[in-house]
């Protein structure tokens, strides 16, 4: 430990050199003119060898942030975007609220127009610098992260740089934004100044009351049918054993509403699906671990008497504007340690004859589950247009145990198992399209030595700027599989159109306004039109040999692939 001295040109060198001390390996960046100080340190750096984060081009803004997600999900460190000034960062909104929302720690930076019309290095020379500029420029994000500023001077750059990552690496993590004008970066400097390792570092993660998880383990254990619903508890690789450990022995059954991670294996005994509902509504005590939606209350309420336990790293979910769920004990913990400190706590209050019965009438539901779930993919198994179910089923044969799945809607978890930590990813809590083909991107990147696959609706395959995905996946050797489950509408707005008006006209038409999506163009010709290997499959009997193809070129050749699976959607077609 002590004070590094290195020599450096300018501010935006001295700003790559700390960010590679830091442990921030890639620049994910699509440039403008505010990036010249940063393309000249970064070329600079390659010449002489010199650290420096490494350039990750993506020709899109929303395609950099899902590609520094799907990294950091992945490999647990944090990645550096930087994006255009004000109009970038319009751009880069919708994957700054899915990197909110999924508590990603990602340095979001963005250029700032130059702040000075002449007189000094960087200072205004082009027609753009006067309309980009904006009185606060973070306005437009601030909402979202957990931090904002702007540098301002060479003075502050470790303690702007240190403060930043620090707090994006505290629990709850997040993105945080800093801004970097032109001519504080082009600024002239001689020498870089550091700690090293950093003297200003990340909070702990919290621990548990021990009275609170105390009260937990007693409404647990003298509970007939507990609950436990979770949604991102595997956001924390090391929390799913501990998970699955509780659960077992205590016959405490888990379910998991629109899972965003792996919390439990999917062959565990007590996983009791993705529709918590009727469980919800027999509960006598809930604990909803990780779970910003543990039910829908329009939907379903747990019993009056039921005690219902939250416990998290922000167990209020204080940035969600009105969430109003029942909580009778919230605890703010790691569920890590929470767990484990909780299963001793539960061991000492166990009843053996109450836990012997509730497993054999779990283990009997999940039977019953089970079959419905097989009888259902032995019914739709030659579907023509082929059922999301089929498509799953083929997925979860084809690819291997430690394979990343991300999942961007359409994948069907139930008909496709997962059995190890890390190894599946849902869309966020905001669910802001086009994540999940940059997201698969970026955890290539993670895990080269992995399968990766992307399942995606058409329209997330659409929002995702499918070009700059493509072309991103060919520039940087990034060989992952893509299956895109096209049936044609946006099935979300028909939903949502038929549940609020079940008998109404949308129901009756044939070409309900703004769902159907006719004339899509031909995928797969995309996929190849950047080097890589695409398919349309319309034949349900083809679909695993498809697969097999697709997932040859992804291993074998290192090249992308794409399948264009003509599906209907879940609840039959339009």
């Amino acid at each position: 430990m002590g004070r590094k001295s290195v020599r450096v040109e300018s501010v935006a060198e001295a700003y790559l050199r700390l960010l590679a001390a830091r442990g921030v390996d890639y620049l994910f960046a699509n440039a403008g003119t505010d990036f010249a100080p940063i393309v000249e340190a970064l070329a600079k750096a390659e010449a002489n060898g010199t650290p420096a984060p490494k350039p990750m081009l993506a020709v899109h803004e929303n395609l950099a942030m899902s590609m520094a997600h799907g990294y950091a999900m992945v490999s647990g460190r944090t990645p550096a975007v930087m994006v255009h000034v004000s109009v970038g960062t319009a751009n880069a909104l919708c994957g700054a609220v899915n990197a909110a929302r999924e508590n990603v720690p990602i340095l979001f930076t963005a250029g700032r127009t130059p702040l000075t019309e002449e007189g000094l290095v960087g200072a205004r020379d082009a027609y753009i610098h006067w309309g980009q500029e904006m009185y606060d420029q973070a306005a437009m994000v601030r909402e979202l992260v957990k931090w904002d500023y702007e540098l301002r001077n060479a003075e502050q750059l470790e303690t702007v740089i240190d403060r930043a990552l620090g707090l994006a690496r505290s629990e709850p993590q997040g993105p945080v934004y800093l801004t970097l004008p032109r001519e504080v970066l082009a600024a002239p400097m001689g020498e870089l100044r550091y700690d090293d390792p950093s003297r200003r570092i990340a909070a702990t993660a919290p621990c548990a009351d021990r009275a609170a998880l105390a009260e937990a383990a007693d409404i647990l254990a003298g509970a007939e049918n507990p609950l436990i619903v979770t949604t991102s508890v595997g956001r924390d690789p090391a929390a799913v054993p501990l998970l699955a450990a509780i659960a077992e022995r205590f016959a405490l059954p888990v379910a998991q509403l629109s899972p965003r991670h792996l919390s439990i294996p999917s062959d565990h005994p007590m996983q009791l699906g993705f529709d918590p509902n009727a469980l919800v509504a027999e509960a006598d005590a809930i604990l909803a671990l990780e779970s910003d939606v543990p039910w829908i209350p329009s939907r379903v309420s747990p019993r009056e008497a039921a005690k219902v336990i939250h416990l998290g790293l922000d167990p209020l979910f204080q940035r969600y504007p009105i969430r109003g769920f029942r909580c009778d004990l919230a605890i703010t913990a790691a569920a890590g340690s929470a767990l484990d400190e909780l299963a001793g706590l539960l061991a000492e209050r166990a009843d053996p004859a109450r836990i012997a019965a509730r497993r054999a009438r779990i283990a009997s539901r999940r039977a019953a589950q089970r079959n419905e779930w097989q009888s259902l993919l032995q019914r739709v198994r030659g579907a023509r247009p082929i059922h999301p179910a089929w498509v799953s089923h083929c997925v979860g044969e084809a690819k291997s145990e430690d394979a990343i799945v991300v999942n961007e809607y359409t994948l069907m978890p139930q008909h496709c198992a997962f059995t190890r930590p890390g190894t599946y990813f849902g869309s966020s809590a905001a669910s802001g399209l086009g994540w999940g083909f940059g997201a698969a991107l970026g955890a290539k990147l993670a895990a080269p030595d992995r399968l990766v696959i992307a399942t995606l609706g058409d329209g997330a395959y659409l929002f995702a700027n499918p070009v700059a995905g493509h072309h991103a996946a060919r520039l940087h050797d990034l060989p992952i599989l893509v299956v895109v489950f096209n049936n044609a509408m946006w099935n979300a707005v028909r939903r949502a159109t038929l549940t609020m008006y079940p008998d109404g006209g949308t129901a009756r038409s044939n070409r309900p306004p703004f769902i159907r999506l006719d004339e899509l163009p031909a995928f797969e010709q995309v996929c190849a039109a950047a080097g890589g290997y695409g398919e349309r499959v319309e034949d349900p009997a083809e679909l695993p040999a498809a697969l097999t193809r697709a997932l040859a070129a992804v291993t074998q050749e290192r090249r992308q692939a794409l399948l264009n699976v003509v599906c209907e959607a879940p609840g039959g077609p339009l």
